[in-house]
C-alpha cells in the first residue's frame, strides 16, 4: 500500500447522516473505507469503458430449462466463446428454473457481447452481467 494522504470534504449535514446510515448497515467501521470503496468503485468502471481493457466479471442468468431447446443454445453460445469463460456454475433452484453463473474474462468489448448474446436468448428470464477490472490498477 502507498503512503497515506488526508483529505478533508466538506459535506452537507443531512446527507452526511444518510451515508453515516448506509455505511453502518453495510458493516463499515468507519468513513474512509466507504470513501476508498466508493472511489475504487468509480475506477473500476473507467477501466472497463475502454474496450480493449481487461476485465473479469460474471454473467449470472435466471431461466426455465422447459423453454424449447433454451439449454442447447446456451450451452453452444458458451461452447462458441469458451476462451472468455472460465467457470461455469449451475443451480436447479425448483422444478422449472434453473440458475447459471458464468466467470468471465477478457477485452471488455468481448465478454460485453457474450453476456449481451447469452441474456438476450430467447426464455432467458433475467440475467446480469457484473463486471469488474482484475485489481491490478487499483
Amino acid at each position: 500500500m502507498s503512503e497515506l494522504s488526508r483529505i478533508g470534504v466538506a459535506i452537507d449535514s443531512d446527507l452526511l447522516a444518510k451515508f453515516d446510515e448506509l455505511i453502518a448497515n453495510r458493516g463499515y467501521t468507519n468513513r474512509s473505507e466507504a470513501f476508498r470503496d466508493l472511489i475504487r468503485d468509480e475506477l473500476v468502471e473507467k477501466v472497463w469503458e475502454g474496450p480493449e481493457s481487461p476485465v473479469v466479471g460474471t454473467v449470472t442468468l435466471v431461466y426455465n430449462h422447459h423453454v424449447r431447446l433454451l439449454g442447447d443454445k446456451l450451452t453452444d453460445l458458451q461452447h462458441d466463446h469458451y476462451h472468455l469463460i472460465l467457470s461455469t456454475m449451475h443451480v436447479h433452484l425448483d422444478h422449472d428454473n434453473c440458475l447459471e453463473v458464468l466467470v468471465v474474462k477478457g477485452r471488455a468489448k468481448d465478454v460485453k457481447k457474450i453476456a449481451d448474446a447469452l441474456i438476450s436468448t430467447k426464455g432467458v428470464k433475467h440475467g446480469r452481467l457484473t463486471i469488474t477490472a482484475s485489481g491490478a490498477e487499483l
